[in-house]
């Protein structure tokens, strides 16, 4: 490229600095969102994923009566290597007057090869400090735990024992709490026998590593055999993976939604912005071309140019998105993004925007050497919109502006498309607003018609649920127990959640079949019909403790704990042993009540009382995400409306100063542009609103039922959300058309092409 060219360049960007800033702006927000996204996707930097690469994890945990022989477990086909077995036993942690249940297990002093725990903070266990814990990092944040404060815990029985926390840790053998309960805190076996003695009242935890991640299930199936009924639960890496993942690709996906079609309006914009500049320069490129520039050379200072804006603006997006994944999200990403994705979101951006780019560029290239090119706009019949004007004898101005918003129809469609796609994306957004904010306002529609639980503490069981129903807020009490169940095959466990009963059943939130009205019967999560493969109406065989549990499910709810993979049955179903006494009450409250205030009543009777986690508490971060898209998506919106009334007015430039010998006063003439504009606007808009609304609940469902909470939980944005956002986009983008339209229709001296 020769001086001359690179002077042409550097004079046409500092004449139009801030469309070249929106420009690198527009590309730059995009591509951040999609290394996001990415990121968040991506099976490698899942939060699980660091934490079982970095502490060697062991992909199947079992949980036995017994501690059962390493040796014998590790010469089964397929097993390399064995954690533990390590003691557990429960225990309650004492915090003032709040008291949460805790798991206690035994660690080593030395940190073992396999399924160590990541520490984050303060330091390991030590033999010289017999006192001294490593809480789970998830589960000291919901408890309020620090480094070297107090971590006073009950044992089964009954006795006290001050203990203190010297360290936090990860661990990618279990999900974050309180997704995965109870908390677990690592202690030394002589700290663990002090709290509980008894042999009989704790159970033995047992990891193997295996040469192929793959064969979990044989494993599994092989070790239950072998160990011959000593198997209580079973936990494996799919489960913890998949817990841990939830909100982060429920996060990735809205992200990766967001970019896609993004980028592709990004495109649109790029080279409706480049086209626009070819015919507003046509004159100056005519020029060229007759002091002799080639069109290869014209072509290549086009694209040289407009390609350098998108460049920048992919540089400054890989630059943002990787500080939001180490700095943002770091508690989220474990590992930085691969470079492989990162190179294909990079090379794949400035690919389309080389494309988007080349095309108009192209066509400048092939201006004729005149020194004076044709400036003027097709020529054609009225359009149909015009016709409209005329006869219901609208104003001049107005009639005008509905012939100018045509004149080009190709550019005008390519205009209006590049505004639909942001609007349908807004409104995308607002229907996954709508929906959390359903989350918050209606939580038994997604399984949370109880917004406390209650367990007895240092009350007798049975009395638990008589205090509970005498506090006046509290409008019923449903007892339940949660157990691990064997699946079919036994090569898992899932959680099933006895709760409530025949006569009086938990209101669940029930989108497919039916609640369950006899014993026997049982509603279930979308996860768990996926992982077992049935249907509503098909009976299915599980086994708990021992004893199988055949049950006939009848509907489908919304689950949003473990994946969706619970199944809910009425407490009678299950064997006196497993039911009897309840674990806990769900309470229902008072409509208006506050849970924290009977939160902290129940407390003061000597009740553990626990608040329900909404779904949108744990989402909420989702709001933030879609104030920042719909920021980069006004931006592309921008672009498009900009370019849009460059091109009317350089098409109409002429047409001005008739328009003002004919006796239009220049009110009529900014008129006249702002509606040319502004019909483009609001046919982008309605479309792309209409889109929007139409597949905005469709979608939320698709993720739904591939997290596992099931579909039924999509919401649109509301008609009057949908109306607010139409007329601030309308109302933003003619304010955004006023601005030239009003220094075009003020000029004294007719407008002229360059």
């Amino acid at each position: 490229m020769n001086t001359a060219e690179r002077r042409w360049i550097r004079a046409d960007l500092r004449a139009r600095r801030a469309q070249a800033v929106l420009t690198v702006l527009v590309v730059a927000g995009i591509v951040t969102a999609l290394i996001t996204a990415a990121t968040l996707l991506e099976d490698g930097t899942n939060p699980w994923r660091g934490l079982f690469t970095r502490g060697n994890g062991a992909h199947v945990w079992l949980h036995t009566r017994d501690a059962p022989d390493p040796a014998a477990l590790k010469a089964l086909d397929g097993v390399t290597d064995v954690a533990g077995p390590y003691r557990s036993a429960p225990a309650t942690l004492v915090q003032g007057g709040k008291k949460t249940p805790v798991a206690l297990q035994e660690m080593s002093a030395v940190l073992p090869s396999v399924g160590r725990p990541v520490l984050r903070e303060g330091r390991w266990l030590d033999p010289g400090d017999a006192n001294g814990v490593v809480v789970e990092r998830s589960f000291a944040r919901a408890a309020g735990l620090r480094t070297g404060g107090p971590f006073t815990v009950i044992g089964l029985n009954g006795a006290t024992h001050g203990l203190r926390v010297i360290g936090l840790a990860e661990s990618g053998d279990q999900g974050f709490y309180p997704e995965w309960t109870p908390g677990v805190a690592w202690t030394l076996a002589a700290t663990l026998e002090q709290v509980e003695p008894a042999l009989g009242r704790s159970e033995s935890v047992t990891g193997l590593r295996l040469a192929d991640p793959d064969d979990t299930s044989l494993i599994v199936q092989r070790t239950i055999t072998k160990l011959a009924g000593q198997v209580q639960r079973v936990s494996t890496w799919r489960e913890v993976q998949a817990s841990m993942e939830l909100d982060n690709r429920l996060l990735g996906v809205l992200l990766a939604l967001f970019g896609v079609a993004g980028l592709v309006a990004a495109a649109l914009a790029i080279a409706n912005a480049t086209g626009a500049r070819v015919l507003t320069q046509r004159r100056d490129i005519a020029t060229l071309k007759s002091l002799g520039f080639t069109r290869r050379q014209v072509v290549r200072m086009l694209v040289v140019e407009h390609g350098t804006l998108g460049m920048a603006g992919i540089a400054a997006g890989v630059l943002i998105g990787r500080l939001i994944t180490a700095y943002a999200l770091a508690d989220t990403v474990v590992v930085p993004l691969s470079s492989a994705p990162l190179l294909a979101i990079a090379f794949g951006t400035a690919l389309v925007v080389l494309v988007a780019v080349w095309l108009p560029a192209w066509r400048g290239g092939r201006t004729p050497p005149l020194p004076a090119a044709p400036v003027t706009p097709p020529r054609g019949h009225l359009s149909r919109m015009a016709r409209l004007a005329l006869l219901v004898r609208l104003p001049p101005a107005l009639v005008l502006g509905a012939r100018d918003a045509f004149t080009r129809r190709l550019p005008a469609l390519l205009t209006a498309f590049g505004l639909a796609i942001p609007m349908m994306l807004i409104t995308i957004g607002l229907g996954v607003w709508a929906t959390l904010d359903g989350f918050k306002a209606h939580p038994e529609q997604v399984g949370q018609a109880a917004v406390l639980t209650v367990r007895p503490g240092s009350v007798p069981a049975t009395d638990a649920g008589r205090r509970a129903l005498a506090d006046a807020d509290v409008v019923a009490a449903y007892p339940g127990t949660e157990v691990d169940a064997l699946v079919p095959g036994q090569t898992r466990t899932v959680r099933t959640r006895a709760l409530g009963t025949v006569t009086d059943p938990y209101p669940y939130s029930v989108v497919e079949g039916r609640l369950y009205r006899d014993r026997g019967e049982a509603v279930a999560g979308q996860g768990l019909l996926d992982l077992l493969h049935v249907r509503i109406g098909d009976r299915t065989r599980l086994t708990i403790g021992g004893t199988p549990l055949i049950v006939r499910i009848v509907g489908r709810v919304l689950e949003p704990e473990q994946d969706g993979e619970v199944l809910s049955v009425p407490l009678d179903t299950l064997a006196p042993k497993d039911a009897l006494p309840p674990q806990y009450y769900s309470l229902a409250l008072r409509h208006g009540a506050d849970p924290a205030g009977v939160r902290a009543r129940l407390q003061e009777q000597g009740l553990e009382v626990s608040q329900a986690v909404n779904p949108a508490d744990r989402l909420s971060v989702i709001r933030v995400i879609i104030v920042a898209l719909v920021a980069v998506l006004a931006l592309l919106g921008l672009a498009n409306l900009l370019t849009a009334s460059a091109v009317g007015l350089r098409d109409h430039a002429r047409d001005l100063a008739v328009l003002k010998a004919m006796g239009l006063t220049p009110r009529q003439v900014m008129g006249t542009l702002v509606t040319g504009t502004g019909l483009l606007v609001a046919l982008g808009v309605g479309v792309g609103a209409a889109a929007g609304a139409l597949v905005s609940s469709g979608l939320i469902d698709l993720q739904g039922a591939a997290s596992g909470i099931g579909a039924g939980i999509g919401r649109a944005p509301g008609p009057a959300t949908l109306l607010l956002a139409m007329v601030t986009a309308i109302g933003a983008s003619l304010l955004v058309a006023l601005i030239p339209a009003r220094k075009a229709a003020r000029a004294r001296v007719p407008v002229t092409p360059r």
